[in-house]
């Protein structure tokens, strides 16, 4: 079947092999790779274990977390709205939530002591959906700015204790690290543009991705929580110590998870379990301009609008860069309505088509959509951070090395 698709079988074998080597040196436990092609999987394989300590194996419907991989999801859900007419890419922010109206941006100072001015213009939409907002992460450790986010207890997808609305709230106190769509900076945005799914639909966001995106695509085993009677598929996630090197379980998958229970943090930067097959169905239904078996989420012009480059003057992330971390490369890459796209093959160094857009997950998970060659990769494993090892790349280059026509 790889043959039919114009891949070689013999060349997709090498996927697992490869990946199994760090399996082999126990730089971590288990993975699934996928590779599928003119709407086809060409290619489908899982190695080793998802949970070490119980010594489960990964299987294709194994539920892992994605974390960052939950941006797109969200993005699609703001532009479902879009389509609907309920805002523009244009409209202020704090048209939709007034707290915003406070934003400020840091002048010149430390943690302790700090003055701020007012933002040069206010922040829009368009700068939420492509990070170039001004907000940031607490886990950076760049700037003063980082460590007020960690200090309000805002953790990303770890913040705990408050709801979608407390946190825009609090959010909107703490100075900007600069004034909007002056620079692109990895950030709490998406998690924001969760918030504006809530003010825009009047639903609850678990609610709007469960009705709206996961009911009609058929994507049964994605969420906020992992149901009892599905922890038996759920995998243990682990963490590479950067400075010893030692890979020590990070969270359990059982009942002792925080995935087990219901989150208050409805976190659309990075709160959602999923599987491989799941992830595939959303991401085909990017591919087939916003269709899946029937099921139309957005038109055809719209899919193509959220995957253009958005950043100011057509610039790439690298030359926007403000950030201490992407989830992709920045060279040669641009940014689109929850994604990165690329824009100069040569120069992000991958054979990669210009237009194929992607993004990952904090505990190595990674997608990407080429329409060029009508082709979809993901990969999951459960290891963080997700720069301990070069996957990504090396995942691409084997499955473009697989290509035969």
């Amino acid at each position: 079947m790889p043959e039919e698709l114009g891949l070689s079988s013999e060349r997709l074998a090498r996927i697992p092999d490869f990946f199994k080597a760090y399996v082999d040196r126990q730089k971590f436990f288990g993975f699934s790779t996928l590779v599928a092609r003119q709407g086809q999987i060409a290619h489908f394989e899982t190695v080793g274990l998802r949970d070490r300590e119980n010594g489960t194996p990964v299987e294709r419907d194994t539920i892992f977390r994605i974390y960052s991989m939950t941006k797109p999801i969200a993005s699609l859900a703001l532009m479902m709205l879009h389509e609907e007419g309920k805002f523009r890419l244009t409209h202020e922010v704090a048209r939709y939530i007034p707290a915003f109206d406070r934003l400020q941006v840091f002048d010149e100072g430390d943690r302790q002591s700090f003055t701020t001015k007012p933002c040069a213009r206010a922040m829009t939409i368009r700068d939420l959906l492509t990070h170039t907002s001004g907000l940031t992460y607490g886990f950076m450790y760049t700037h003063p700015v980082d460590h007020l986010y960690r200090k309000a207890g805002l953790n990303g997808a770890g913040t705990d204790g408050m709801t979608l609305e407390e946190m825009v709230e609090k959010i909107a106190d703490i100075p900007l690290l600069f004034s909007p769509g002056e620079r692109w900076n990895y950030s709490m945005s998406t998690d924001v543009c969760g918030r504006l799914v809530e003010v825009l639909s009047g639903k609850p966001l678990d609610q709007f991705f469960r009705e709206r995106i996961f009911v009609p695509l058929g994507m049964h085993d994605t969420g906020f929580t992992v149901p009892d009677d599905k922890l038996t598929r759920f995998a243990a996630n682990y963490e590479r110590d950067q400075k010893t090197k030692e890979i020590r379980l990070a969270d359990r998958a059982d009942a002792t998870s925080s995935y087990a229970r219901p989150q208050t943090f409805l976190s659309g930067g990075g709160g959602l379990v999923s599987t491989a097959s799941d992830y595939l169905r959303f991401c085909q239904m990017m591919l087939n301009g916003g269709e899946l078996e029937g099921v139309r989420l957005i038109s055809p012009t719209t899919a193509e609008f959220m995957t253009l480059n958005h950043l100011p003057g057509g610039k790439t992330m690298r030359e926007m860069d403000n950030s201490a971390f992407s989830e992709t490369g920045m060279d040669g890459a641009g940014f689109g309505l929850g994604f990165s796209v690329i824009l100069d093959s040569a120069e992000a160094g991958l054979p990669v088509s210009p237009g194929a857009y992607s993004w990952g997950g904090l505990a190595s998970t990674y997608f990407w959509i080429d329409p060029q060659e009508e082709l979809i990769g993901i990969f999951m494993t459960q290891l963080m951070p997700s720069r301990s090892y070069p996957l990504r790349p090396q995942f691409q280059q084997l499955v473009y090395a697989a290509l035969t026509e």
